[in-house]
């Protein structure tokens, strides 16, 4: 189960007891552990959203505290745990966790070198209650050139009694030498079923919607529930209309246009444009697919590339979103 502190169905990993499709990865902690040969830093790889960070926080509960529940897997720990509860609530004094989004709700560009200088001293300090100190990275991805640098410093002077877990959607961007001085755990892909299953039992969906969902999901239930909380089938369902026999009159399309332009506290408008992009996106793919003539598949495949390309355009050089928006409309129409 989630014990969960409102009634979303996306639980922060710190908050999740149980664990699925990690067993692998477990049993190769829990053997290391037990042989004595503890890595001081693991890095975790594999696309946001598959359990990465719900392992880092389940590998620091067990061991740090001492109510085990195999009931919640391998590595399962009791939730009435006094370190277990102390982990959930942010206040165990022998974690540390580095992380974009901080307590007030505010996310920083990305995690600070003075924020990494915390994790030295941090581990220069013995445990207070537990047998380790734990530092979560989440994500190491986040780190710039000077931040990674302190980090690199870390890694070369192992802490005593002190564990890191390097959480990386993207290693290969990586520096090569603290993927060297790391042990890799890789967790992949969901599959479709698992997914739909792991969706289905968190949101209330019809099965058209749930089907949607397990495609933009692409493999990570984390995602999948976290677009569905954003209104992502929202856009979704924008993108079907654009591309059916009977679009949207231009009209009809102008608050979307508005929206889209709008960055304020109530309304994202870039999060919104990049989810309709994404979903128009795998649209526009399925059409190249199943075209029934080669000709009219290489359109809507052009298409296609244009649209992996838009979100970092606009975003880049700041381009006007909601002029982006006409000329892909336009685009669509040229092709029917």
């Amino acid at each position: 189960m989630a014990v969960t502190e409102d009634d979303t169905a996306v639980a922060h990993p710190r908050q999740v007891f149980d664990f699925i499709q990690g067993e692998a990865q477990e049993t190769a902690f829990v053997e290391a552990l037990s042989r004595g040969r503890l890595h001081h830093a693991w890095l975790l790889c594999g696309p946001e959203g598959v359990g990465k960070a719900t392992f880092a926080y389940r590998a620091a509960r067990y061991l740090m505290g001492h109510q085990r529940d195999r009931g919640f897997g391998i590595l399962g720990m009791s939730e009435e745990d006094p370190d277990a509860r102390l982990i959930v609530a942010q206040s165990h004094p022998d974690l540390l966790v580095l992380e974009r989004e901080q307590k007030d709700g505010k996310t920083r560009k990305n995690i600070t070198v003075d924020a990494v200088r915390e994790v030295g001293e941090f581990f220069s300090k013995a445990p207070s209650r537990s047998a380790y100190r734990v530092c979560i990275v989440d994500a190491v991805d986040d780190l710039n050139i000077n931040s990674a640098n302190a980090l690199l410093k870390i890694l070369e002077e192992p802490p005593e009694r002190g564990l890191l877990f390097l959480i990386s959607h993207s290693p290969g961007k990586l520096l090569a030498t603290i993927r060297s001085r790391c042990r890799r755990l890789g967790f992949s892909p969901w599959d479709d079923e698992a997914v739909q299953r792991f969706i289905a039992a968190r949101a209330d969906l019809g099965p058209e919607q749930l089907e949607r969902l397990v495609v933009m999901a692409k493999g990570s239930p984390g995602k999948g529930l976290r677009l569905w909380e954003e209104g992502a089938l929202e856009m979704d369902e924008l993108a079907a209309r654009l591309l059916s026999e009977a679009p949207p009159a231009r009209f009809d399309l102008l608050p979307l246009m508005t929206m889209f332009k709008t960055n304020s506290s109530k309304i994202d408008g870039p999060k919104k444009f990049a989810q309709f992009i994404a979903a128009l996106s795998d649209r526009v793919q399925e059409r190249a697919l199943s075209a029934d003539a080669p000709a009219r598949g290489r359109q809507w495949s052009e298409l296609w590339v244009r649209l992996s390309t838009v979100v970092a355009e606009t975003e880049g050089v700041n381009l006007d979103r909601g002029e982006y928006f006409w000329s892909i409309v336009n685009d669509i129409k040229a092709l029917r």
